[in-house]
């Protein structure tokens, strides 16, 4: 039987945006969930695909759908919580692993339990393979590719365009609310480290206008390096919300003392997460309103700027499910250059992931 992708979460809105793209390119995945009547309305609107109930925090069961070659995508989060099993299952089976996580640690975690794993049975597993990090990863290494070997830091920061009255997901939302609340994994000092998340700002320039992004967590800093040994720092921002990025140093600090007492955390968590849960996500007029803005910018040891990589494509969401659909695509038609758990960089090389980010319309800027 040829090898086929998996779907898992395919009835969340990251996951059905990801089916979307995955038919486009004339796919038939296999659609994977907890809810059989909601997995059936997924399929009728794309011609009656293949589905399969499962849990997905059961890894025996995830497995169950995998044969060697097969590659599953998943969306099932937050990852740190709900996401073991569907690794598990995918190493388990000797399938390929795409997922669209944020989560840095598990991304760290996951490269503990299976990394050895994995590249000896030849799989690809390929985390945080959407917005979260892939057009980090790429313009980084543009950056500092043109810097010359005075390079020695590279900082990355990612805003929208636009405006959305539903930004964000439920899920994202979720996973947002948990990040808050842990610490930041950068690359400092030639190591990487976990400092306080949005203990620091950074400006960078958005078409003409200085915008500021708060410290978070990116695989850029557990990845890039190993491309780029001279690298001493790698840091990621976030500048979504760059209403509150002058005063999240000081917030930052404020929650880490809240945390710190009895309750404190479940009290964060409620008002991070507070919001509309009935809405899935922004629809596909809203999204048609955004688009997705990535710099690096690359130093030298006295942080003077040396070369800057600035990257627009589809709106977040439409850009997650494009990486996501041509990742798996890559995968299953054995363009992977690298087994274990891996960065873009190292799956596809950096021509072979610019030409893929062409190709889903995110593309560099001229400067």
């Amino acid at each position: 039987m040829p090898a086929k992708i998996v779907v898992l979460g395919a009835t969340g809105y990251t996951g059905e945006l990801i089916v979307e793209s995955l038919v486009r390119r004339g796919r038939q995945p296999l659609l994977a969930g907890r809810d059989a009547a909601k997995l059936a309305a997924v399929s009728a609107r794309h011609g009656q695909l293949g589905t399969r109930t499962v849990d997905a925090t059961v890894a025996a069961d995830v497995a169950g759908l995998l044969e060697p070659g097969d590659v599953l995508i998943t969306t099932v989060g937050p990852f740190e919580r709900l996401g073991w099993a569907a690794a598990q299952a995918a190493v388990d089976a000797g399938a390929h692993y795409v997922d669209t996580t944020g989560e840095v640690g598990f991304v760290r975690e996951l490269q503990r339990r299976h990394h050895e794993r994995a590249r000896a049975a030849g799989v690809t597993m390929l985390p945080a393979f959407g917005f979260d990090y892939v057009p980090g990863m790429l313009a980084g290494a543009l950056a500092i590719e043109r810097s010359g070997a005075g390079v020695t830091a590279v900082r990355v920061g990612y805003f929208a365009t636009g405006s959305m009255r539903n930004g964000i997901s439920s899920g994202t939302r979720a996973t947002m609310a948990e990040g808050i609340l842990l610490p930041t994994v950068v690359h400092r000092d030639g190591h990487v480290q976990e400092v306080r998340t949005g203990s620091r700002t950074h400006r960078f320039d958005v078409r003409g206008d200085e915008r500021t992004g708060i410290l978070v967590s990116g695989t850029e800093a557990l990845f890039l390096p190993e491309h780029y040994p001279g690298l001493k720092t790698v840091e990621d921002y976030n500048g979504w919300f760059s209403g509150i990025a002058r005063v999240m140093p000081v917030a930052s600090r404020v929650i880490g003392a809240v945390v710190a007492i009895p309750g404190g955390r479940s009290l964060i968590e409620r008002l991070a997460s507070a919001g509309d849960d009935t809405s899935r996500g922004p629809d596909e007029a809203e999204r048609a309103n955004t688009r997705s803005y990535v710099v690096a910018i690359a130093a030298d040891a006295k942080g003077a700027t040396l070369a800057e990589s600035h990257l627009e494509g589809p709106s977040t969401y439409n850009l997650t499910a494009e990486l996501m659909a041509s990742g798996a695509e890559g995968l299953l038609e054995g363009k992977a250059q690298a087994a274990g758990v891996t960065g873009p960089l190292a799956a596809f090389g950096r021509e072979g992931l610019e030409q893929m980010c062409r190709d889903v319309g995110l593309a560099e800027l001229p400067r």
